[in-house]
């Protein structure tokens, strides 16, 4: 039977079920990839778990996220990344030597493997013919110690790329294009494989741009060939011999099928506030900018950074413009030197800043309340940039470098009217300045054992959980609607991230972007009750954080009834014991409100069985059926209360029985 190049990766790691879509498959996985922005808590539940050593062939710790050091929480929570790194036997990436997705391809990525990772980009590393997939830290700490990937079968979306991009358009248009055609909801349960001739011209990294914003169509992951591209890329990073060809065979087919013709693609922008809001560039030209900020996983390679000096070269930045740049790796930041461009850029009025996610995730470079924020970014939910009222576009680097140079959104193709200005030609180098030195390998299993993790005072312990009860009878005290995301859930910046590992003040930051009442309200039903939150369709979109399944179940969520989850966090909220059920009639969510009070009975046995669920509406006196998705595994870690318990009793249950 011939295989695509998502099925060879799949069927070659696969250690139970069958690759038929919708069933449940475990997967064998080769390496991780946590962050610091998750990585504290995966560090913890290694502690939890008793490892003694990574069982993985790679596991990589960066930091990346929380590299602003106002106060000493930060640099606290690194102390105790690289003490874990060193006791459970991690790479250790310290501050400032990259954003994780390009370092990781960069340094580690290896045609045919699998990783997963605690962020939702993870499926970057797809761009060299690797099975990627971001999934919630608790499933990665598994992973570092060994157990299999659970994930539900997804089809295989096929799109093939003809022709060849224009002048002033770039792979960031490709995946804005796919945005614009399905929206943040349209690869939900898919992986995305692209395959054609449009290929040939885009390089490795072009590849990494198109693959990492797969997340926000909400795929699995997506997944290229490791052809001649890959090659390419492996070679100039000095690692030709990590290189193993993977490709479809010949006859391949796919579950779904698109087509675009490279040839067609305009310059794109993605309005505020949402990914999928894609507009060409033409037709919201003028809009005055404030902002333009360049870097992020989303555009991490050398081109996107030595287009945007090219066009740049010479000239001056708009006066009303800010014009930040933050490279995605420190080697990255060396080439770009080599090459000249990064004179070019400070020369026209650029701010250049660390090597790290910076403004992405919040961490500095807010923007004025209603200013427009142009970004080589991934995701501009409300709030993300760390402004509460903000107005963030994204777009390609020569979209960006227009707006930096006339202070409005600008369509490139203008600016060689505008400045007589022709397309750049890049000469970009064909060897890297690899550079290890910012990179601290595993320590030794004899003086790894002595390490002691150094927890300062912002690091709490895990929270406890209990079994899940028979029956829930509780209010509901939030009512959201459709795709709300885990950046509004649990928020992201400066203000919040220093206490990702204090989940007690944590808890406080909880919906604060929807509704600031909500842990004042939500904590006075945690010791009787517990509450219920009610949702629309993709709920949970965005961020692999499982900061936003742990903090609502801390104050006392018991179940979330939504329209549809967001695949990572669905299963993180089961992860933590959280009942995620879905209405079996869409058009019920409308007729619950705040403050009715809900009621679930016999809910052990329904899950069991695979049966409805009926939800009592006790304050109106209406029933609503109710379903889940889990898994039989599932089911009995959410009776258990959560991912660790369960796997403490398995544990248990095995050495009795070995006597």
């Amino acid at each position: 039977m011939a295989h695509n190049v998502a099925q060879k990766l799949i069927s070659s790691h696969l250690l139970s079920g069958e690759m038929s879509p919708g069933t449940e498959i475990g997967l064998r996985i080769d390496q991780t990839l946590t962050q610091d922005a998750t990585g504290t808590l995966v560090m913890l539940e290694l502690e939890a778990l008793g490892l003694d050593r990574a069982r993985t062939e790679v596991s990589v710790q960066y930091v990346d996220h929380n590299l602003l050091q106002s106060d000493s929480k930060n640099a606290e929570d690194h102390d105790f990344l690289r003490s874990a790194c060193q006791r459970f036997g991690l790479w250790f990436s310290k501050a400032g030597n990259g954003v994780s997705h390009p370092t990781h391809m960069q340094r580690f990525g290896i045609p045919g493997k699998t990783m997963v990772g605690s962020d939702s980009h993870t499926p970057a590393a797809g761009s060299l013919g690797m099975l990627a997939i971001g999934v919630g830290g608790i499933e990665v700490a598994l992973a570092i110690a060994g157990e299999p990937l659970y994930i539900r079968m997804p089809e295989i979306w096929g799109v093939r790329l003809t022709g060849q991009l224009p002048p002033w358009t770039s792979a960031k248009d490709i995946i804005l294009e796919m945005l614009r055609r399905h929206g943040v909801k349209g690869g939900v349960n898919r992986i995305i494989e692209y395959y054609g001739s449009g290929l040939a011209n885009l390089t490795a990294m072009d590849r990494h741009v198109i693959a990492n914003m797969g997340a926000e169509l909400g795929a699995t992951t997506t997944v290229f060939p490791a052809d001649e591209q890959v090659r390419a890329f492996l070679a100039a990073e000095q690692r030709e011999g990590d290189f193993v060809e993977l490709l479809a065979d010949e006859g391949a087919s796919y579950d779904v099928y698109e087509e675009i013709d490279l040839s067609t693609i305009v310059p794109l922008i993605a309005l505020p506030s949402s990914p999928g809001n894609v507009v060409p560039v033409s037709e919201v030209a003028g809009r005055p900018v404030a902002q333009v900020v360049i870097g992020s996983s989303a555009n991490p390679g050398l081109r996107d950074f030595a287009m945007v000096g090219a066009i740049v070269k010479g000239r001056q930045s708009h006066a009303g413009v800010s014009f930040d740049v933050n490279p995605s790796s420190r080697q990255i930041l060396q080439d770009l030197t080599r090459m000249g461009s990064t004179l070019d850029l400070i020369g026209a009025g650029a701010r250049l800043h660390q090597s790290g996610c910076m403004g992405c995730i919040g961490m500095g470079q807010a923007p004025a309340n209603g200013s427009i924020s142009l970004r080589t970014m991934p995701r501009n939910f409300p709030g993300r940039s760390g402004t509460k009222e903000d107005s963030v576009y994204l777009c390609s680097p020569e979209t960006a470098a227009a707006a930096a140079l006339t202070g409005k959104i600008t369509d490139p193709r203008d600016l060689e009217e505008l400045y007589n200005l022709s397309y750049p030609a890049l000469a970009l180098p064909t060897t890297s300045s690899v550079n290890l030195a910012m990179l601290e390998g595993p320590l030794p299993p004899a003086e790894a054992a002595a390490v002691e993790l150094v927890k300062g005072e912002n690091i709490s312990s895990l929270p406890g959980s209990t079994p899940l009860e028979d029956r829930i009878e509780a209010p509901v005290i939030l009512v959201v609607g459709d795709d709300i995301s885990t950046d509004e859930i649990l928020p992201a910046g400066a203000r919040v991230l220093p206490y990702r590992s204090n989940i007690p003040k944590l808890a406080e930051f909880t919906f604060d972007q929807v509704d600031e009442t909500y842990p004042s309200r939500a904590i006075e039903t945690r010791d009787t009750t517990g509450h219920i939150v009610v949702a629309g369709a993709n709920y949970g979109q965005g961020s692999s954080r499982e900061h936003a399944a742990i903090t609502p179940r801390f104050l006392g969520l018991r179940a979330v009834l939504a329209v549809s989850f967001a695949r990572i966090h669905w299963q993180n909220l089961a992860n933590f014991g959280v009942l995620a059920i879905e209405f079996a009639d869409a058009s019920d969510h409308d007729r619950v409100q705040r403050g009715d009070v809900l009621v679930l009975e016999g809910i052990r046995d329904a899950l069991v069985a695979g049966t409805e669920i009926t939800v009592h509406n006790a304050t109106r006196n209406e029933d609503y059926a109710a379903r889940h998705r889990l898994s039989p595994r599932q089911v009995g870690m959410l009776l258990a209360g959560g991912l660790i318990p369960w796997l403490r009793a398995q544990r248990t249950a095995e050495a009795v029985e070995n006597g």
